[in-house]
């Protein structure tokens, strides 16, 4: 258990001291020290969120690559995933749509059980992308509902926060929202389809449990 009056920063070190020492005893076959260690590991993870006081920051630099959706988000999406927020004041030119469906495609995957998802964006002021938006983000719904899942689009005017958030208590802000991937150049570039490959405007993605921020 965490030992009173380690600060937050002295839990996170100590938690992972001792994973990395449960890592090399269960290399070495020493299974049953290995399981204590683990234990202890997984006990000082638990009294950081207990805390209330979980932040990760990742920072993309211009051109990186290896930022999937799947890569960024596969560590906070488990079986207790039903329901999701997106707030983006850009999901309106097709790409942002693509975008916003390539999210919903890796939603409905396993482990993930996801029924609903709320989504708050911004009309673009151009009739003719007005819409365009509003037919494509009818039909991402139509095709989320023949999966079982309700796809809820409110807009809003004054929307300038990009956030999601996931029922278990994950909050995910990306500076640029979902729309931090470059366009590619040429008709066959590697990134097309994986985008893990597909090189990243720069950005900041800022990971906190809702034990410290407001109430979803």
């Amino acid at each position: 258990m965490a030992k009173p009056g380690l600060s937050l920063d002295a839990e996170r070190t100590a938690a992972a001291t001792v994973l990395k020492r449960a890592v090399e005893l269960d290399s070495e076959s020493r299974y049953q020290q290995a399981l204590v260690c683990y234990q202890e590991g997984i006990d000082l993870l638990l009294q950081v969120l207990k805390d209330g006081k979980y932040h990760k920051q990742i920072k993309i630099e211009e051109n990186a690559t290896g930022f999937s959706y799947e890569t960024l988000f596969k560590e906070y999406l488990n079986e207790t995933v039903t329901e999701v927020w997106i707030e983006d004041p850009y999901i309106r030119q097709i790409h942002q749509l693509y975008n916003l469906l390539r999210f919903c495609e890796m939603l409905i995957k396993k482990p993930c059980n996801v029924k609903t998802i709320h989504l708050l964006t911004s009309l673009d002021k151009q009739g003719y992308v007005k819409e365009s938006q509003r037919n494509g983000l009818e039909e991402i719904k139509m095709s989320l509902s023949r999966h079982g899942v309700l796809l809820e689009i409110e807009y809003s005017s004054s929307i300038h926060d990009r956030e999601i958030r996931f029922n278990n208590g994950w909050m995910i802000k990306i500076g640029r929202g979902l729309d931090y991937f470059k366009k590619l150049q040429g008709r066959f570039p590697l990134g097309y389809h994986d985008f893990d490959l597909r090189p990243c405007h720069e950005t900041t993605v800022d990971i906190f449990h809702n034990k410290h921020t407001k109430k979803i």
